[in-house]
């Protein structure tokens, strides 16, 4: 066979996706997959939306478009910035992807060189260490705390990179967000360094308790980036997500998407910007935050009540995840062998970095399981970690 580029010679199957082949099968109880509770998806008001567009604008609807995005959709998305963060961005400023993953793959293509050196959160989003893990670059981790980086750690791996990526708010996998102190002062180090940043997005709307605190960007908007994403609030299946970069970054970014796919799915836009402009936004997105601050507290009291004491869990104040440390020397890959044959899953942590450390930790997803279904799949992992730890 001919050979294959040597881009994707160290590119894996995305572990996460395999681990969702497992729970398939409804009989199992599901806390893996980072997927929004179908319960929020706003059916008959999309329904509405769609056909509103299609009635009123169905060729252009239908019809390719422009690179950039739909105009109207992007004047929102900057209209909201400025009402919800006192930000002033323009629709110019916002370019519209086929979700966040897309986002990934073209900052990718247009910043990271093999052997450039790309900053990661450790524990980091695995869709974007996979993501660039194709552009073939040197890692370096820095540790999270409770508040969001270790400084120090972050001001050395800054030196000489090329680009840091974080999910400051309510981070996946951890669930951990930055401060307001450490966003002043991660905006600080990265002015004194050269260094491209990515800071996304996509869970700051699910915050259920806490102060609402606007991104780092805000902060330091030149050689960086901001990602959004309507997959978390309105629904993931209409891939929709957006970059906001300024001056040349985003005409890069343009060109970059223009090889890619010409323009996401116009149809799409504009079915999800009739629907935000038809319905109270606000509302809808506070019913969500109420349903997944309780099934995270359903979640947490269950854990309490359950799981060994030697196990450590993760508090969010928003999102969708819990992140879980066993005690030195356990194996989540053992557990998660165990807990399968209990009709179990989750996602083990090793996948979350980069370093290959982090083999007694793994991910809980609270959004997408009613309270006895959480329940009951937190108490059959409990009964799985003993037998571990009696092993």
């Amino acid at each position: 066979m001919p050979q294959f580029a040597d881009r994707v010679a160290k590119a894996q199957r995305s572990f996460i996706r395999e681990i969702l082949k497992v729970t398939a099968d409804p009989s199992v109880i599901s806390f893996a997959g980072g997927l929004p509770n179908p319960a929020s998806f706003p059916v008959p008001e999309i329904a509405a939306a769609a056909a509103k567009v299609l009635h009123e604008s169905g060729p252009s609807a239908l019809q390719y478009s422009t690179t950039e995005g739909y105009l109207p959709l992007r004047q929102w998305i900057a209209d909201r910035y400025k009402r919800r963060m006192d930000m002033d961005v323009s629709p110019d400023e916002i370019l519209i992807t086929t979700g966040s993953q897309q986002a990934l793959d073209l900052v990718g293509k247009v910043i990271v060189n093999a052997g450039d050196t790309v900053v990661m959160e450790k524990p980091g989003y695995l869709g974007a260490i996979q993501a660039f893990t194709i552009f073939r670059p040197s890692w370096r981790s820095v540790p999270l705390e409770n508040d969001g980086p270790d400084l120090e750690t972050l001001d050395k791996a800054l030196d000489g990179s090329k680009l840091f990526y974080a999910v400051t708010s309510f981070q996946n996998p951890s669930g951990l967000s930055y401060s307001e102190e450490k966003r002043a002062a991660v905006a600080e180090l990265l002015h004194r360094h050269d260094t491209f940043f990515l800071e996304d997005d996509p869970y700051g709307e699910l915050r259920f308790k806490g102060q609402t605190l606007p991104p780092v960007y805000k902060q330091r908007p030149e050689h960086s980036m901001l990602l959004g994403t309507f997959s978390k609030v309105a629904a993931p299946g209409f891939r929709l997500g957006w970059i906001v970069a300024k001056g040349e970054i985003m005409d890069r970014l343009v060109i970059a998407k223009q090889a890619a796919d010409l323009h996401t799915g116009s149809l799409d836009q504009m079915v999800v910007h009739r629907f935000l402009a038809d319905n109270d936004f606000e509302a809808h997105v506070a019913r969500i935050r109420e349903l997944y601050g309780n099934q995270c507290r359903v979640m947490q009291d269950a854990i309490a009540k359950h799981f060994p004491k030697n196990v450590h869990v993760t508090e969010p104040e928003g999102g969708m995840f819990l992140w879980v440390t066993l005690p030195e020397g356990a194996s989540a890959t053992e557990l998660l062998r165990r807990s399968v044959e209990r009709k179990v899953a989750f996602v083990p942590g090793a996948a979350f970095f980069v370093d290959g450390t982090g083999e007694n930790t793994l991910r809980l997803n609270y959004s997408n399981a009613d309270a006895k279904t959480i329940d009951e799949g937190i108490k059959r992992l409990a009964a799985c970690m003993e037998a571990c730890q009696g092993a």
